[in-house]
C-alpha cells in the first residue's frame, strides 16, 4: 500500500522483507553511503529492466519494511509483479537480492588477499569465549563477507552449540595439519552453517579430541623436525584456505600454553596490514578474576611480541554476561574496564536469555532471534573492527 506525500516527489511505501535481507540491505547502503531509499528504487528499476528471469527468494518469516519511492514507481512495481505472477513481497525481495549481488561490499576482498583474523581469547573459562566468537563470525557474513568459524577448543562447545559434532581423534584435523600429519585437504573438514541470513557465507570448521594433546605434539614436532617453528603452526595449517575467506574468526581454549601462543602469533599484525583489523577480542566478566586473568594474558602477548618481534593488537574488550543487579562488584568492575582507555570497551552485553535458549535449540544466535539485544551488540562489535 502506498501513502501519497505531496509537498514531495515520493511517496511512502510499505511492503515487507525477510529480517535477514533487510538487515543486508541496511548494512550495504551505508557501506556505499546511499539512503536505503535510493538503493531500492535502483533495485527495483533494475529488477524491472532484467526480465523475468530472477531466483525466487525465500520469503518466510518476512516482516514489516517501509520506505519512500518516487512517484508512481511503486505502481508500476506492482504491475510487474502480476504480470510476473509473483507476489509484492517476492518480487521485492528478488529485487533487493539482485542489487545486493550486483553492489558487492566495498570492503570485500578480492581472492587470495589476507584476510581479517579475530582472535577471541582469554584464559579464564566462563567468559564467553564461544558466544562472542559465534556471534561476531555470523555478523561478518551477514555483512556479505565469507567467514570461516574455527573451533579451536578441543572441549568443542561451539562444534556442539551450533548442531554439528566434534572429530574423533585419530581422524584428519586441524591439529593434524598443525603438526604435519594432515591426511588431505583441509577444506574437507570445513562444514556450512546453513541459514538464509548468511547467504552460503559462514563455514565451521569443528573441533577435534586431539586438540587437548595440541600442545605437546607441537612440543614434540619442534623438537624432532629442523626448522619446524611451532609458533607458526596454526597459519602453516590454514595457509592454503585463507583464499577462500574474508574474515577467520578463532574460539580459543581457555590456555596459555604453546596453542594459545601458536593462536596470537596467528592474529599478528601482517607485512602490509593496517592497525586494528586483526587481533584479540577479549571477552571479560565484572567481577576481580577476570582482571587477574587479563592481566596474565596481556603479560604473555606481551612476551610473545618482545620475544618474536611482534606486533598483536587488541581490538578490545567485551564485558559479557553483564547484570547490575549483582552489586558494587559489577558495577565497579565495568567501571574499571571502561577506565582502562586501551584497549576499548567494544561492547557490554547483559546477561539475557536469547543466548542460552540459541544453544539449547543448537542454532546460530542471529538466526534464532535476530533483533534482540545480544544479537544486535555482536554486530555493533563487527561494525567496530572491520577493515
Amino acid at each position: 500500500m502506498a501513502s501519497p506525500n505531496p509537498p514531495s516527489d515520493r511517496e511512502k511505501v510499505a511492503s515487507k522483507l525477510p529480517p535477514a535481507l533487510k538487515q543486508e540491505l541496511k548494512v550495504r547502503s551505508a557501506e556505499l553511503h546511499l539512503d536505503i531509499q535510493d538503493a531500492v528504487t535502483a533495485a527495483i528499476a533494475a529488477w524491472r529492466e532484467a526480465g523475468p528471469a530472477a531466483a525466487v527468494v525465500d520469503t518466510t518469516g518476512s516482516d514489516s519494511f517501509s520506505t519512500w519511492l518516487p512517484n508512481g514507481m511503486y505502481d508500476a512495481f506492482k504491475e510487474t509483479c502480476n504480470e510476473r505472477e509473483v507476489s509484492y513481497t517476492q518480487g521485492l525481495a528478488q529485487a533487493v537480492r539482485r542489487w545486493l549481488d550486483v553492489n558487492p561490499s566495498p570492503s570485500h576482498r578480492p581472492a587470495g588477499g589476507i584476510p581479517e583474523r579475530k582472535i577471541v581469547c582469554n584464559q579464564k573459562g566462563g567468559v564467553g569465549k564461544t558466544a562472542i566468537s559465534a556471534g561476531l563470525a555470523q555478523a561478518y557474513a551477514e555483512m556479505g563477507k565469507r567467514v570461516l568459524l574455527v573451533d579451536y577448543d578441543p572441549q568443542g562447545h561451539l562444534t556442539a552449540q551450533l548442531g554439528f559434532d566434534p572429530i574423533d581423534p585419530g581422524q584428519d584435523s586441524l591439529v593434524a595439519h598443525m603438526c604435519g600429519d594432515g591426511k588431505g585437504d583441509l577444506r574437507d573438514l570445513i562444514v556450512p552453517i546453513e541459514s538464509d541470513r548468511f547467504g552460503k557465507r559462514l563455514d565451521l570448521l569443528p573441533s577435534c579430541f586431539d586438540g587437548f594433546l595440541l600442545d605437546a605434539r607441537v612440543g614434540v614436532k619442534a623438537v624432532q623436525t629442523r626448522g619446524f617453528q611451532k609458533e607458526s603452526a596454526l597459519e602453516a595449517a590454514l595457509a592454503d584456505i585463507e583464499g577462500d575467506y574474508d574474515v577467520i574468526v578463532l574460539d580459543c581454549p581457555p590456555s596459555l600454553g604453546l596453542s594459545m601462543d601458536a593462536a596470537l602469533y596467528y592474529g599478528r599484525r601482517r607485512q602490509g596490514e593496517a592497525a586494528g583489523i586483526s587481533g584479540a577480542v577479549i571477552p571479560v566478566l565484572a567481577e576481580d578474576s577476570s582482571a587477574t586473568a587479563y592481566t596474565m594474558l596481556a603479560f604473555q602477548i606481551e612476551d610473545l611480541c618482545a620475544n618474536m618481534r611482534l606486533e598483536i593488537d587488541y581490538l578490545g574488550i567485551v564485558v559479557n554476561l553483564y547484570d547490575s543487579r549483582r552489586g558494587a562488584i559489577a558495577t565497579s568492575s565495568l567501571r574499571e574496564w571502561r577506565n582502562l582507555g586501551e584497549p576499548p570497551v567494544l561492547a557490554v552485553i547483559n546477561d539475557l536469555k536469547e543466548q542460552r535458549e540459541a544453544v539449547r535449540r543448537r542454532e546460530p544466535l542471529l538466526a534464532y532471534a535476530p533483533n534482540c539485544e545480544q544479537s544486535e551488540a555482536m554486530r555493533d562489535i563487527a561494525r567496530q573492527v572491520t577493515a
